[in-house]
């Protein structure tokens, strides 16, 4: 007996209505909230946790982890958070509106601005260089992210993820340590955000592709060489 796929509990055209649009409600919201937990501006502030953990930055004071991770917060996520949704507020454009390709510059360049002066604060405060790295990859995919933009739509949360997978191959180097394991959760965690970026019907195939590859190649690059 073959199956069919018509005949499926899961097919629309053997659901009710309502229980299909109830399901789809429950697709979009899981979506939603994956690209809300892994947005791009989270990244750094989980990296800087990762190494006070697995690296020897673990030896630091609580105290001393505390006062840098609440730096890291405040430029990766609070200040571009605020400062984008009052841009936003100003011109009266919603979330979907602020997305178009060509609206998108400005939020690109006050996230520039705000982790910039990270950069530039870290520096001053002689963290060691590869967590340098992790504010100068984040900054380089935003910067590249902006400079692609100008020719085609990309996906900021595709190119974050990448820049993760890039950033654990780099930090394998730096550290001589076996990145199978944690190489496979990046991955499927960067499938995961590509699937929901889908789902949203945000971007393409193919923005979330090109995402990906400049976010590893920026994390790497960042990391390994400054």
């Amino acid at each position: 007996m073959k199956f069919n796929p018509l005949s499926s509990p899961l097919s629309p055209g053997t659901l009710p209505p309502s229980a299909f649009r109830s399901r789809t409600g429950i697709l979009v919201l899981t979506a939603q909230v994956i690209s809300l937990v892994f947005s791009p501006f989270y990244l750094p502030v989980v990296a800087f946790v990762a190494l006070f953990i697995f690296s020897y930055l673990n030896l630091l004071p609580l105290w001393t982890k505390l006062v840098i991770a609440l730096i890291v917060y405040t430029f990766t996520v609070f200040l571009p958070h605020v400062s984008i949704f009052v841009y936003r507020k100003l011109n009266g454009w919603s979330r979907h509106q602020m997305g178009l390709r060509e609206r998108r510059y400005v939020p690109y360049i006050l996230s520039i601005i705000s982790y910039s002066a990270l950069l530039y604060l870290l520096y001053n405060f002689h963290m060691p260089r590869f967590t340098l790295g992790i504010i100068a990859g984040a900054l380089t995919i935003q910067i590249v992210c902006a400079i692609v933009n100008s020719r085609m739509k990309i996906s900021t949360h595709a190119a974050a993820s990448g820049g993760v997978i890039g950033a654990l191959m780099a930090f394998s180097v730096i550290f001589s340590f076996d990145p199978t394991g944690w190489l496979c959760l990046t991955v499927l965690l960067s499938g995961m955000v590509c699937t929901a970026r889908l789902i949203l019907r945000q971007h393409t195939l193919g923005e979330l592709g090109w995402g990906v590859f400049i976010g590893m190649l920026c994390g790497f690059i960042c990391i390994l060489f400054i």
